[in-house]
């Protein structure tokens, strides 16, 4: 028995293997576009639930007949069923294929045909005609475009919640404890390490919000522009009924958005992943920032220990590194190069369309989920096990020169300074040099230099 079965389109009849549930044009660009990631499932998902509300819409604007439309609902709640693995198995074409995702497109259209003909084989459902009624695929993919990234960024969000959390628990657990402060990569004033943390954690909650906030723009759909934006080929209010229907799929207050907009910019999915893209740059320095404060054990700033997960040298015995850090800064530079790919694909909305739908939506994809999914390990087994090394702390603020700054507002900014340059040239303490300066006493040095006090940390931030 042949392993295939043949299929036809408008250009000629397609050999497609003999139990595949898509039909005559996914074939073909099965072969034409070998190359690429696979579609996102994100992608897929959304466009069979734009398939199952098109039919509805459609058997409500009686341009479809009933039993169609509900034929198609149900081939369509099959497949959603499905895991993910599941239903990927049907869904094979690559991102680099037609700029506009048709070939996408039409692999949902056959696969949910093909399903409607094992529920009902007495009831013809056609690709082009039935599943894809009142449709195109130059609205559907960017419709489904948004609506995947809306389910990424709803996935991000409570990753980002739960990193706060954990920021602000160290925050208070060490609030009072006094380290020396850095910058320009110097010895500064001090500070107390919970208030070091506070700066961590008010930074994820802004970009918590920017992304957030970012991503009420995607809630703009273009379904109903059919090819060029004009609706040609839908019923009145077709578009409006769509956005209602997909609005309670998904639990979302989805928008009717100007197709000419929809189908040829995609800046709302270029302006979030920007949003993402900055709350990727401050995930990395505040990454880094562990890393260097965790550095040694013996040879290095030591201010903090982090969990040791698992060894970290094959060759050197007793080796802990921040491998949590290092595979952050990775999906940040991944996320990078991402937001220049989705900059530069955005550019190219050729007239009415743009034609790199595929590679931004990929992109866009890839950035949110590897950041979702490189946080809660991040998260769990790196910020969360943080300890601070005291005894190292004080020792380092009590050899610091900056606790200076606290003799200035007595003895004036100059001579202090010649004190902070005698202490340094001299290799003596603070206090000694202070006090060999004849500016203060000891008891006026003690009485003005206190690091705890000097960081405020009673102060509301």
């Amino acid at each position: 028995m042949s392993d295939y079965r043949i299929e036809s389109d408008t250009l000629g009849n397609v050999k497609v293997p003999k139990n595949a549930l898509w039909g005559a044009q996914t074939e073909r660009s099965r072969h034409n576009f070998p190359v690429g990631p696979k579609m996102p499932v994100l992608v897929i998902r959304a466009l069979i639930n734009i398939k199952a509300s098109a039919a509805e819409v459609s058997v409500q604007q009686k341009t479809i007949e009933k039993q169609k439309g509900a034929l198609i609902e149900k081939a369509a709640a099959r497949l959603l069923e499905l895991s993910d693995e599941q239903l990927m198995q049907n869904f094979p074409l690559h991102i680099y294929q037609t700029g506009s995702g048709t070939q996408t497109n039409m692999n949902v259209n056959e696969v949910i045909a093909h399903v409607a003909k094992q529920i009902d084989p007495n009831t013809e459902i056609l690709p082009n005609d039935d599943v894809n009624h009142s449709q195109s695929s130059n609205d559907t993919f960017p419709t489904a475009m948004n609506i995947a990234s809306l389910v990424a960024i709803n996935q991000l969000l409570p990753e980002l919640q739960h990193l706060i959390k954990v920021m602000q628990r160290l925050q208070k657990k060490y609030w009072d404890v006094v380290k020396i402060g850095r910058t320009h990569l110097q010895d500064a004033t001090p500070m107390t390490f919970g208030q070091e943390v506070s700066g961590w954690a008010s930074t994820i909650q802004h970009d918590l919000q920017f992304v957030a906030d970012n991503s009420k723009s995607l809630l703009g759909l273009p379904i109903g522009g059919t090819a060029v934006g004009t609706g040609l080929n839908t019923a009145q209010n077709f578009d409006v009924e769509m956005v209602k229907n997909l609005g309670d799929k998904y639990h979302e207050p989805f928008e009717v958005e100007n197709k000419f907009y929809g189908l040829a910019s995609h800046s709302a999915l270029t302006m979030t992943h920007g949003a993402v893209r900055t709350l990727a740059t401050d995930l990395m320095k505040i990454a880094n920032d562990i890393k260097f404060l965790a550095s040694g054990p013996r040879a290095g700033y030591g201010e903090i220990t982090i969990p040791a997960n698992e060894p970290g040298s094959s060759i050197m015995p007793g080796k802990v590194n921040p491998t949590q850090g290092e595979a952050m800064d990775m999906v940040v530079a991944r996320i990078m190069g991402n937001d220049t790919t989705i900059e530069m694909a955005n550019t190219q909305g050729n007239f009415e369309m743009n034609v790199y739908k595929p590679i931004i939506i990929e992109c866009f994809l890839d950035s949110v989920q590897s950041l979702t999914g490189i946080l809660s390990h991040f998260t769990d087994l790196m910020v969360d096990g943080i300890e601070v090394n005291q005894d190292r702390m004080e020792e380092l603020v009590h050899n610091s020169l900056m606790t200076v700054t606290a003799l200035s507002p007595h003895i004036g900014y100059h001579r202090a300074a010649e004190i902070a340059q005698a202490a340094l040239n001299g290799k003596t303490d603070l206090r000694q040099a202070a006090v060999e300066s004849g500016y203060v006493t000891g008891s006026d040095f003690d009485k003005w230099v206190k690091p705890l006090e000097m960081t405020n940390h009673n102060r509301k931030q």
